[in-house]
């Protein structure tokens, strides 16, 4: 991942109260709806003097990047989608979610939506891992409200070009990732469906479960390298012949260039800011 980053500035955006040794909320307080947590990204990238950023977020995180280009097109370039959910909750759906709220803690329900069954059955370091972190390093307070407002978030709204008339999509090149038999894998399938094949790459990873990025980084990050080169940025970058190929071989069309492809073919120099391209990492 290093040979990416050297060329990128990385910028890691925590919901409201989810970082490490956040304080408790006060009373009564609203937590922002997904459209508003994606509208408060334009501030962060002006902060910081963004042109334009390369998206990475993973579950919660990937549908409020989703929303972020959807409203603001010009401020992102690509996007990268891990196990996201284009869809609301229905009653069916809130009632499973009230239930569960009521015979499982809060660090199972997440949990839950973070691995398989498969996984949570066999209780693995990483399951372990995980359960530790949610349960005594962020605050459970502010998670129950990111969590019951995430489980409260509408459709994402968009449809493939073509199918309905004015349709809505992401306008910019998008990876589309899942691990086979995760949780996700049905939203995110669902998902490519209602993307531009032309500016889609969809990967499902097998023998990764439900966090990818963590069982299989070294797949993902030649697939995440074949993502950016494919937007015109390190031509010069290696990559394996296994991750071509098993890149190539679960993407939606054959090129992942979009509306600004021949315009970011970027200087492999990372010396000085304005020379650094940028990512945005908003996490779940």
């Amino acid at each position: 991942m290093q040979e990416i980053t050297k060329h990128f500035v990385v910028c890691h955006v925590d919901a409201p109260g989810q970082q490490v040794g956040a304080s408790q909320f006060p009373q009564g307080y609203q937590f922002p709806s997904m459209e508003q947590l994606a509208a408060m990204l334009p501030s962060v990238v002006q902060h910081f003097g963004f042109k334009y950023v390369i998206g990475i977020g993973v579950g919660a995180g990937a549908y409020v990047l989703a929303k972020f280009g959807l409203i603001f097109p010009d401020l992102v370039e690509g996007l990268v989608l891990m196990n996201i959910d284009p869809n609301g909750k229905g009653w069916i759906d809130w009632a499973a979610t009230k239930l569960s709220g009521l015979t499982s803690t809060l660090p199972d329900t997440v949990l839950s939506h973070l691995f398989s069954q498969e996984e949570l059955a066999n209780n693995t370091e990483l399951v372990q891992s995980y359960r530790q972190q949610i349960g005594n390093v962020v605050n459970q307070a502010n998670l129950q409200l990111f969590w019951n407002m995430y489980n409260s978030r509408r459709d994402l709204d968009i449809n493939r070009p073509g199918t309905v008339p004015n349709a809505k999509t992401l306008r910019c090149p998008v990876m589309l990732v899942v691990g086979d038999n995760a949780p996700a894998e049905d939203g995110v399938v669902e998902c490519n469906s209602k993307l531009d094949p032309g500016t889609t790459t969809f990967l499902k990873m097998a023998d990764s479960g439900g966090l990818p990025q963590v069982t299989q980084p070294g797949k993902l990050t030649e697939a995440f390298k074949y993502f950016l080169q494919g937007m015109g940025y390190m031509p010069s970058a290696s990559m394996t012949r296994l991750a071509r190929s098993r890149t190539a071989s679960l993407t939606s069309a054959s090129s992942v260039d979009g509306s600004r492809p021949q315009a970011c073919t970027h200087s492999e120099s990372s010396e000085g800011l304005g020379q650094v391209n940028h990512t945005m990492e908003v996490s779940c």
